[in-house]
């Protein structure tokens, strides 16, 4: 199993949305289903990290592996050249980096409101049809909602804190990466639509006659009879390149032109006419952001943006932990996840644990901080968001 693949294990799908950098096995300050032994396991410049934090960190991973049976435990821990000692270092190794978010966030006065917070909760909740789901969910990942709220809020510090690394990248750098990647737009397409219900075929033909017979315009077509807000951007959807649209939509575009208009296409959303605004085709030289589209050198400088952001952050988070004064306590005895490992072991798994890298790909299957989680958003922005679903 890959590094990226346990880290989303550990966390379940509908309370991972949140799960960057620092949150390891979706426990945030979690101590619930935690059993056993308690006290400081470790400190990070002065911070306490609890026993149980820990145990509730590796529980939370047996749980969702479905390792919760004391043999499956042992034999898998053998098969990654793992101990119960390992395993709790790493997990106190991945712990500390959130309390270097936090103290991070700390030092640059950066702060999230319990509202904040709760609107994030409020919002997960209604991805459930009840409060038994609700509670069930949390339960699946060994959490509370208050350990869920724990969680979140080092998420939105670790997302705020990253907004203040990187700076706005020069037009030089925007161009450099924009002839980088301006290959994959070739092709790209600017379309705008009209939206009609379902049941409302008889209209759209209408005023599809209307529009090819040139009596009405199909930009006012659109902020008279489309659906969805993009009607009143005389129905304006941006680049396909930018957006996903339905897959319908999608061939429907793919057969127009510019300045051509689509029969009817209909798709889960509704009636779609659809009519090509523009075409883009890269230049066999990119010298100059004004050669393209506005709305591809946004992306770009956004992206690239985002990238510095990420990678700035990474660094900052590298060396605070190099630097930071972190004590970790010796591992007490009576763990519920400590096992006496000589039952488990075969003279090859002996000889395969003591080799010298040989864990390095366990390694990264136990660790829930996964560095590519501070990742740029490359999807457009632009334009209105019940629009993109519809197209």
């Amino acid at each position: 199993m890959k590094a990226s693949t346990i880290a989303k294990t550990v966390c379940a799908v509908s309370l991972s949305a949140l799960c960057v950098v620092g949150i390891t096995a979706c426990s945030g300050n979690s101590t619930s289903g935690s059993k056993g032994v308690g006290g400081v396991a470790a400190t990070v410049n002065g911070a306490e990290i609890q026993e149980e934090e820990v145990t509730a960190s590796v529980e939370s991973i047996r749980s969702q592996m479905s390792l919760t049976d004391e043999d499956a435990w042992g034999e898998w821990m053998v098969k990654n050249n793992y101990t119960p000692e390992k395993i709790r270092e790493q997990i106190i190794d991945d712990l500390a980096f959130n309390q270097l978010i936090i103290q991070g966030a700390d030092e640059k006065g950066i702060e999230v409101s319990d509202a904040e917070v709760q609107s994030y909760v409020d919002d997960t909740k209604q991805k459930y049809p009840s409060e038994d789901k609700w509670q069930d969910a949390l339960k699946d990942v060994n959490m509370t909602e208050d350990d869920y709220r724990a969680k979140l809020r080092v998420g939105l510090l670790s997302q705020a804190l990253l907004k203040t690394f990187g700076s706005d990248p020069s037009d030089e750098d925007v161009l450099s990466y924009a002839q980088t990647y301006i290959s994959s737009f070739d092709g790209a397409k600017r379309s705008s639509h009209i939206l009609f219900d379902a049941d409302d075929a008889e209209t759209a033909q209408s005023v599809l006659d209307q529009i090819n017979a040139g009596t009405l315009d199909f930009a006012e077509a659109a902020k008279t009879y489309s659906k969805d807000n993009s009607g009143q951007n005389g129905g304006d959807v941006g680049w396909d390149k930018l957006n996903h649209f339905v897959s319908e939509y999608t061939a429907g575009l793919a057969d127009l032109s510019k300045g051509q208009v689509s029969g009817l296409v209909t798709s889960s959303f509704g009636i779609h006419i659809i009519k090509c605004t523009d075409e883009f085709h890269a230049p066999d030289e990119l010298t100059s952001l004004d050669q393209l589209p506005s709305e591809f050198v946004e992306q770009f400088r956004s992206s690239l943006k985002s990238s510095n952001q990420s990678k700035a952050y990474q660094q900052w988070l590298s060396d605070a932990k190099e630097s930071a004064d972190i004590e970790i306590k010796d591992m007490p005895s009576g763990l519920p996840y400590d096992l006496d490992m000589s039952k488990y072991q075969s003279d090859d798994s002996s000889d395969s644990s003591s080799t010298d890298g040989s864990s390095s790909s366990a390694d990264n299957e136990v660790s829930a901080t996964d560095d590519s989680s501070a990742s740029s958003d490359t999807a457009s922005d632009s334009g209105d968001s019940e629009t993109k679903k519809a197209a």
